[in-house]
């Protein structure tokens, strides 16, 4: 890869980046989690990384990251930006490397079900182990307070297995299913214009 064609990969990471970030920026929430909104960043990330691979994709969600703390700071003492980041990371990645060796469209949906999945078993871990322990210490809350939330927004919730049950799941596999629906519509259509760019 010469110095322009890598230049030109940067820049297309950065931009896509950018874009993931405008999306974020665009969340709204829902009635399955009183944590997080919903977004389509994800969309970008996977454009980008089935372009650019799997670096291309890490560096497209740092950049989203990035650009989040920089202009809309945190509201979580940056447990929700490591989250953001880890759940982005396991979408993109397996996706991304799992399409790199099957270059069909029916790679391309086997690779978004498996990053999907992994998505998904990576938010139920994260945010019982790492993010809400996190989340509680630093803000002097128990588990007791945070099931409470929960349970005002979905009175079926009333201990940890309930809400992975009727949050965690279903809110993950909702935004995980539109993000991987609209990638595979708009792919095809974009993919091409923006390869010219990086060659």
């Amino acid at each position: 890869m010469n110095s322009r064609t890598r230049i030109r990969r940067l820049t297309m990471a950065a931009m896509m980046g950018a874009v993931a970030f405008v999306l974020m920026y665009l969340s709204f929430p829902t009635p399955l989690s009183p944590f997080a909104d919903l977004d389509f960043s994800a969309v970008p990330e996977l454009i980008g990384g089935f372009m650019l691979g799997p670096a291309g994709a890490l560096e497209i969600v740092a950049v989203k990251i990035l650009l989040k703390i920089v202009f809309k700071g945190t509201s979580s003492m940056y447990t929700g930006e490591l989250q953001a980041f880890l759940l982005s990371t396991a979408f993109a990645l397996p996706a991304v490397l799992y399409y790199r060796s099957h270059r069909t469209k029916r790679g391309a949906v086997a690779g978004l079900v498996i990053g999907a999945v992994c998505s998904v078993l990576t938010a139920i871990l994260t945010n019982i182990y790492l993010i809400f322990p996190f989340y509680m210490h630093l803000y002097g809350m128990n588990w007791e307070a945070i099931i409470g939330m929960c349970s005002a927004l979905i009175p079926a919730i009333h201990d940890i297995p309930t809400m992975v049950l009727f949050s965690i799941v279903p809110f993950n596999v909702l935004s995980r299913t539109l993000n991987a629906l609209i990638t595979l519509l708009v792919y095809k259509k974009i993919s091409v214009p923006l390869r010219k760019f990086t060659m």
